[in-house]
């Protein structure tokens, strides 16, 4: 696909095997010609919640990437980040990336399960930081979910793994299902919090969790599966010592949206930083 005979515009979905499941990307391999405001346009022109554009390569298996949503853009985005390296997987073979973002580095592996292409990012160095009592009832306002609706062993933050996410965890599955938001007052306050998205959460079990994702402020109601967002999940939840030091998550994100798409969130002892993987493929 091309936008304007423009560059060469992939598309891939990731977190999800099924071209109708998952976060939908652009991704462009050759972006080394192509100013902010052209990035923009293709990124708007898609309509997907991010795209990405590879602007320089830098050595073996090294790449700059940029990553914009249809208004503006972003420091990190995860799927777009996996969505790139399945493609570059898929040209050029699985193996080693390493991925220069606004945010930092970001190291990338792909590897071939079965007949599938799997692709783990390792997200630069997390924190957590507490929700002023102002801004949190401005959130739930916004959304319009009582605060008695919260799961009291889930308290409210920001984290952060590359964006900056406020962390809202539902105390019932059916909270979680009924997203109906003022979008102009939640994007307001995004702004002024320099949030990416909500990361609304309802927890299944110990280990298993179901994750919704507004994202007033890119220009659409909600990504389908959101891998900056699981990465700065999995921080938190090992900071407030939600599950053990050494764990493996799994996320569930799209069903409501008619998108599902899984996230699998990996943190390791000693190391602050989060691993968050998927599956995708090629849309079209």
């Amino acid at each position: 696909m091309t936008v304007d005979s423009g560059p060469e515009v992939l598309r891939y979905t990731a977190f999800s095997a099924d071209p109708a499941g998952g976060n939908p990307a652009g991704v462009v391999l050759d972006a080394a010609g192509l100013d902010e405001e052209r990035m923009l346009a293709v990124a708007a022109e898609l309509g997907y919640s991010e795209s990405a554009f590879l602007t320089e390569r830098t050595g073996e298996g090294a790449y700059t990437i940029r990553y914009f949503s249809p208004k503006a853009e972003v420091p990190f985005c995860g799927h777009a980040t996996v969505a790139t390296a399945l493609a570059l997987a898929e040209r050029d073979g699985p193996g080693e990336l390493e991925f220069t973002t606004a945010a930092g580095p970001v190291p990338v592996t792909i590897v071939r399960e079965g007949g599938e292409l799997r692709a783990t990012l390792t997200s630069v160095a997390p924190r957590i930081e507490e929700v002023a009592d102002a801004d949190l009832a401005e959130a739930l306002a916004a959304l319009d979910w009582p605060a008695a609706d919260l799961d009291p062993e889930l308290p409210p933050r920001i984290a952060y793994a590359g964006a900056r996410h406020l962390v809202l965890a539902a105390a019932t599955r059916e909270r979680l299902a009924e997203l109906a938001y003022d979008f102009a007052r939640l994007e307001a306050l995004m702004h002024r919090l320099e949030l990416t998205t909500l990361q609304l959460v309802w927890c299944e079990g110990p280990e298993v969790f179901h994750v919704r994702d507004p994202f007033p402020v890119g220009g659409v109601v909600e990504d389908p599966a959101t891998g900056a967002a699981a990465a700065a999940f999995g921080a938190y939840a090992r900071e407030l010592g939600l599950v053990p030091e050494a764990s493996v998550l799994t996320l569930h994100q799209g069903a409501d949206m008619g998108r599902p798409g899984t996230l699998t969130v990996e943190l390791r002892a000693g190391d602050p930083r989060v691993r968050v993987s998927g599956t995708g493929t090629r849309i079209g």
